[in-house]
């Protein structure tokens, strides 16, 4: 997904003659900390709420006031990660767009973010969770998933998280199954470690109660 697909056309930027006092206004207005400013089309920059709630005069132009954030923007054609990054990195609680002029486009909320990432990971959907912990030398998602497809279940998503100085990774896999037992004995027979499990069932059923009686089993 490129950031051209999620831009927010609601959320106006501030121009340099608008005030302190409007700025203030349009980011409680749009639950946001940070607004674009631009000149006609032209992007200048990213003004915070920290640039601006001690302004003492709150009819000061928003042009008058120091930016302490340098231009963090992304283009419509760059990848949505690069959005996620700025965030992260920044600590923002939106992106600009910019064309490939560089003029402005929109701007990606981060309530659209989030949005997105729900989405990605199928966090709605029904299943179970499975937390394994491998070396980065066996990470094979093939593998991963074909242990998954053995019980007639599929992954929905999966991500890889990886520690420092360490050749140790962590890899969540969401599965659309909630009764996940049988999945969790197989990896275990092909040696893989299982940090934790989750399943989004409402009341418990006796799957847990297998899979604690095998790790008992397993641990004589």
């Amino acid at each position: 997904m490129l950031a051209a697909e999620l831009i927010n056309y609601d959320i106006n930027p501030l121009h340099t003659s608008d005030s302190v006092q409007r700025g203030l206004e349009r980011m409680t207005e749009f639950h946001v900390r940070h607004l674009p400013v631009v000149n006609e089309e032209q992007f200048l920059g990213l003004v915070s709420e920290a640039d601006i709630i001690t302004e003492p005069d709150t009819q000061t132009a928003i042009g008058a006031v120091a930016l302490s954030l340098v231009n963090p923007y992304v283009r419509e054609d760059q990848h949505i990660y690069d959005v996620i990054r700025l965030f992260y990195e920044q600590q923002l609680t939106l992106v600009p767009v910019l064309d490939v002029k560089m003029n402005y486009l929109g701007c990606i909320s981060i309530n659209a973010m989030n949005g997105w990432f729900a989405k990605l990971t199928s966090v709605a959907e029904p299943g179970g969770i499975i937390v394994l912990e491998i070396s980065n030398r066996n990470n094979s998602l093939a593998h991963m998933s074909q242990i998954v497809e053995s019980d007639n279940a599929q992954v929905l998503s999966s991500y890889v998280r990886t520690f420092p100085d360490s050749t140790r990774i962590e890899v969540t896999l969401k599965v659309n199954k909630q009764d996940i037992s049988g999945i969790l004995a197989t990896f275990l027979r092909y040696g893989y470690e299982i940090k934790a499990t989750f399943n989004h069932a409402e009341n418990r059923d006796s799957s847990m109660d297998r899979y604690d009686a095998l790790m008992n089993y397993l641990n004589l």
